[in-house]
């Protein structure tokens, strides 16, 4: 008997036990509601995660405000503990996990109540359920904490673009009234910063403003700004915004590489955005902050470019009235050292780099590399230099103001710059020679250079005799950039094909890899003795200076280009003068540049 009585006192317990657990019941108990709630909200079905709340109107309006501000890409959540109170109420303690994007997370753990209510469980609704610092009447707003971006910094560790704050003047044209009359004092203020910004530029700009909306009238270096607002600050309808921005050392420093540097290395230094969230009240004050996470600057950037050498060719280019380029390049890494352009060069675009013009007599370096290389002449073989020649009896080839010198060393021709010798001396060489030999030395080479457009040039086999001879000197179907000329030099220097480099780490491809020249000797010395005693002698002064001039008619032959290209140690370069009339123009700013240049 006594062992019956035992025996139905445990089936007893065991089916209060498991009633308990609600084997036997239809609705779902505390953890299945706590994970339903969780599921849905981390879905982003408010919706549904609301009506699982004993109050859904305020429960939805509270998490879609959180979810809102906090925009994530995916939340997830782990119940750390389920502690009954009873039959009828729990405890959850679960972890939230925010994740915001950009590899930014916000995890925290947080409370809530589920109760029995009448025949299934709710969570009990309390503004603290999202997070345990949330009060009534309140919400969370989220910002972004962004670091400066990196510097970049050229070869030597100085910075080309540096973190600045930069002030924006906007103009909201509905607060304005007169909208003329806010033009022009903001023109007069702006104009002599930027001669772009303008009375009409700006009512035009107010003009196609979306109504409400600001026309960004200009963004203003720090020191610009502070010189101007007394004229401006007061103006109706004029708003001011800062910022910080990565900036050259002035506005036209480096305009037609500098850009291109930024544009390709934007992702490196722009560094891990980082937040903060608060809880804000109703009238949008903040209350209490309730995470922050610091934002990570990222490392400098370095690139190949020169500041010393990026200034020398500025300098040097910016005096001429006519349009001026200058390209540098480091023969022995191929490193972009400087790309320079006047005003009047900028206002036809990125000449420097990939302008095509002809190259005139700087051709003859090439043509006398072919030459020797070919066993047609050396640099002592004795050539005939007379004013003019005439080519296959159809076309006369004149040397300038048609000088004549007999019969001299091919060295002298060079040095003189003959035309009549250097026609006479394609005339017999194959279609493709000049064409294989400018690729030697990068001339007609395309490479892929990270965030920048380059354009060597052209030399495409000659159909012709004439044509033949007339490339020879550079007035054929030839065409050269500044940046392919600079290449040219810097490859002679060399002794081969140096490849362009812009950004360290970031490696530049060519289209072909051209055999090195074999008889660069004699052309380096030729090129010396163009300064000794040839067409540069202004470069005399500028120490072991080796280089040839050009002038490269163009249209209808009346007007010309003027050409220097040369190197001095390890640094390269070619300068040009578009409508010079001769290389003097061009030897005047290789002077100026090699003087600046240690």
């Amino acid at each position: 008997m006594l062992a019956a009585v035992r025996l139905l006192a445990m089936i007893t317990a065991v089916l209060v036990t498991v009633s308990g657990c609600g084997l036997f019941e239809d609705e779902p108990g505390a953890p299945e509601i706590t994970g339903d709630f969780l599921g849905k909200l981390a879905s982003g079905d408010v919706q549904g995660a609301a009506n699982v709340t004993d109050n859904p109107a305020d429960a939805k309006e509270t998490l879609e405000k959180f979810r809102g501000a906090l925009k994530p890409e995916k939340l997830t959540s782990k119940v750390d503990q389920i502690r009954n109170n009873g039959d009828t109420a729990a405890e959850a303690s679960v972890t939230l996990d925010w994740d915001l994007g950009g590899g930014r997370h916000w995890s925290y753990p947080t409370k809530f109540e589920v109760r029995q209510e009448g025949e299934g469980w709710k969570v009990r609704w309390a503004t603290s359920v999202p997070h345990p610092k949330l009060a009534p009447q309140q919400t969370v707003k989220l910002t972004e904490l962004k670091p400066d971006p990196a510097p970049v910094l050229d070869r030597d560790g100085t910075p080309l673009l540096a973190p600045e704050r930069v002030v924006s003047v906007l103009l909201v044209p509905k607060e304005a009234g007169d909208v003329a009359a806010v033009a022009k004092a903001l023109g007069e203020a702006l104009t002599p910063l930027d001669k772009a910004i303008t009375q009409q530029s700006i009512t035009d700009g107010a003009a196609k403003t979306p109504d409400g909306q600001a026309y960004q009238v200009a963004a203003l270096r720090d020191p610009d700004y502070q010189a101007v607002k007394p004229k401006i600050y007061e103006l109706p309808g004029v708003r001011f915004s800062t910022q910080t921005s990565l900036l050259a050392p002035s506005r036209t420093f480096g305009s037609q590489v500098l850009p291109a540097v930024r544009k390709a290395v934007e992702d490196e230094i722009a560094g891990r955005t980082g937040f903060r969230v608060a809880t804000v009240n109703a009238q949008g004050a903040e209350v209490d902050e309730l995470h922050q996470q610091a934002p990570e600057p990222a490392k400098a950037v370095t690139t190949a470019l020169s500041r010393i050498i990026q200034t020398a060719a500025e300098d040097a280019v910016e005096p001429v009235q006519q349009p001026t380029m200058l390209v540098a390049i480091q023969p022995s890494t191929g490193d972009i050292l400087a790309v320079a352009q006047n005003d009047a060069a900028d206002a036809q675009g990125a000449l420097a780099l990939t302008g095509r013009f002809p190259p005139g007599s700087t051709m003859k370096a090439v043509t006398a590399l072919a030459a020797i290389q070919s066993g047609k002449a050396n640099a002592d073989t004795p050539l005939p230099c007379p004013g003019k020649t005439t080519i296959a009896g159809r076309r006369i080839v004149p040397n300038s103001s048609e000088f004549e010198k007999g019969t001299i060393p091919l060295r002298s021709a060079f040095a003189f710059s003959c035309n009549t010798t250097f026609a006479q001396l394609a005339v017999d060489m194959p279609a493709d020679l000049l064409t294989n030999t400018a690729q030697s030395l990068g001339l007609g080479v395309d490479f892929e250079i990270q965030g920048l457009t380059t354009i060597t040039g052209s030399v495409p086999p000659a159909t012709d005799v004439v044509e033949r001879a007339e490339d020879a000197f550079g007035q054929g179907k030839v065409l050269a950039s500044p940046f392919g000329m600079a290449l040219v030099s810097a490859s002679i220097a060399k002794g081969s094909m140096p490849t362009p480099q812009l950004v360290r780490g970031k490696d530049t491809k060519a289209d072909k890899q051209p055999a090195a020249p074999t008889a660069l000797d004699p052309v380096r010395q030729m090129m010396r003795e163009v300064v000794d005693y040839g067409t540069a002698p202004q470069l005399k002064p500028y120490g072991d200076v080796r280089g040839k001039t050009g002038t490269a008619q163009f249209g209808d032959g009346v007007h010309s280009h003027g050409w220097f290209m040369g190197y001095r140690g390890d640094v390269a370069f070619a300068t040009l003068v578009l409508s010079g009339e001769t290389s003097t123009p061009a030897v005047d700013v290789a002077a100026r540049f090699l003087k600046a240049v240690p």
